[in-house]
C-alpha cells in the first residue's frame, strides 16, 4: 500500500481547464471570423452605396444637362415666336411635329426617377428637335424673304396704282373739261328773231297790227344753228315777258339755267337738228288775256343758256283805231 500526501482530484481539474481553453479559443476564432465577415459585408455595402450614389449623381447630372439642352432649344423656339407671327398657316405641319417632340421630352424630364435609357431617348429627341428648329428657322427666313419681296411688290403696285389713279383723275378732268367745252360750244345760236302781232278778223283773215287792243296773238319765228352740234333732237324753251317784266302764260314746269336758276317757261319746242344747218322754228303765242300797251320780250333758251331774244312794242292806238 502506497501512501501519498496529494489527492487524485487535481488531475481532473487540469483536464477540464484544457477543454475550457479550447472552447474559448474556438469562440474567439468564431468571433473574429464573424467580425471579419461583418467588416467585409459593411465594406461591401459601403462600396455598393457609394456606387449607387455615384450612379444617382451621374444620372442627376445627365438629367440636368438634358434639361439645360431642352431649355436652350425652347429658348430658340421662343426667339422665333415674334418673327413667326403671320406665318402659322404656312408652318402649321412643322409646328405640329415640334409640339409632339416637345411633349415627349417633357414627359421624360418630369419623371423623378428617369432611367439612363429614357434620358438617352430624351437626348435623341432633343437632337431631333434642334434639327426641326433649324429647319423651321430656314423656312421662316425663306418665308420672310418671300413676304418682303411681296411687300416690295405691293409697294410698287400701290405706287403704280396711285400714279394710274392720278393720271385717270387728270384724264377725267381733262375729259370733263373738254366735254364741257364741247357741250358749251354745241349750244345753238338763235338768229332772225321776228315777233309779228296778229289781228284775227271775224272772217278768219289775219292781218298785222301794232295796236295793243287789236292784237290777238304773236307769231314768233327764229332760226337756230350750230356748226358742231350733233344731228338729233333738242329742246328749245321760250319765255315771253310782258311790259311789266313778268313771264306770261307759264305753267308749273321749269328748266334750269347754267347758273342753276329755275325758270318757268311759256313754250317748250323740240327741234330736229342737222349739223351745220339752220333750222327755222315758229310758234304762235296767245297770252290768254288782252294784250296791253308796252314792250313784249321773247327770250329763247337752249342747253341752259339764253341764246337770243327779241322785243316787240304794242301801241295804245287812237280814238278810232
Amino acid at each position: 500500500m502506497s501512501e501519498t500526501n496529494f489527492p487524485q482530484a487535481p488531475v481532473q481539474q487540469k483536464s477540464a481547464k484544457s477543454y475550457k481553453n479550447v472552447i474559448i479559443g474556438i469562440l474567439g476564432a468564431g468571433l473574429i471570423a464573424v467580425s471579419a465577415y461583418a467588416l467585409y459585408t459593411k465594406n461591401d455595402d459601403s462600396q455598393k452605396i457609394q456606387q449607387q450614389q455615384t450612379q444617382i449623381a451621374a444620372v442627376t447630372t445627365e438629367k440636368s444637362d438634358v434639361q439645360t439642352n431642352f431649355d436652350a432649344s425652347l429658348a430658340r423656339l421662343d426667339s422665333m415666336s415674334t418673327v413667326n407671327t403671320g406665318l402659322e398657316s404656312q408652318l402649321a405641319d412643322r409646328n405640329k411635329e415640334i409640339a409632339s417632340v416637345k411633349s415627349e421630352i417633357r414627359s421624360i424630364l418630369n419623371k423623378k426617377n428617369a432611367t439612363a435609357a429614357e434620358l438617352n431617348r430624351a437626348k435623341t429627341l432633343i437632337a431631333s428637335l434642334n434639327e426641326k428648329i433649324s429647319s423651321l428657322e430656314t423656312d421662316i427666313a425663306r418665308l420672310q424673304e418671300e413676304n418682303l419681296l411681296l411687300a416690295n411688290d405691293n409697294v410698287v403696285l400701290k405706287q403704280e396704282k396711285e400714279a394710274l389713279t392720278q393720271n385717270l383723275v387728270a384724264t377725267n378732268e381733262v375729259k370733263q373739261n373738254l366735254e364741257k367745252k364741247v357741250d358749251i360750244a354745241s349750244t345753238l345760236n338763235a338768229s332772225n328773231i321776228v315777233i309779228t302781232p296778229i289781228n284775227v278778223k271775224k272772217s278768219g283773215k289775219e292781218i298785222v297790227s301794232t295796236t295793243a287792243k287789236r292784237v290777238d296773238k304773236f307769231l314768233v319765228s327764229f332760226d337756230v344753228d350750230n356748226r358742231i352740234a350733233q344731228s338729233g333732237t333738242t329742246d328749245v324753251y321760250v319765255v315771253v315777258l310782258g311790259p311789266d317784266g313778268k313771264a306770261i302764260n307759264t305753267g308749273t314746269e321749269t328748266f334750269t339755267t347754267r347758273d342753276a336758276e329755275s325758270i318757268a317757261f311759256t313754250a317748250k319746242m323740240p327741234v330736229d337738228l342737222e349739223t351745220a344747218k339752220k333750222k327755222n322754228v315758229e310758234f304762235a303765242f296767245l297770252p290768254g288775256t288782252n294784250f296791253v300797251q308796252g314792250n313784249y320780250t321773247v327770250q329763247i333758251y337752249q342747253n341752259g343758256f339764253l341764246i337770243g331774244q327779241g322785243t316787240r312794242e304794242l301801241k295804245k292806238g287812237g280814238l278810232f283805231s
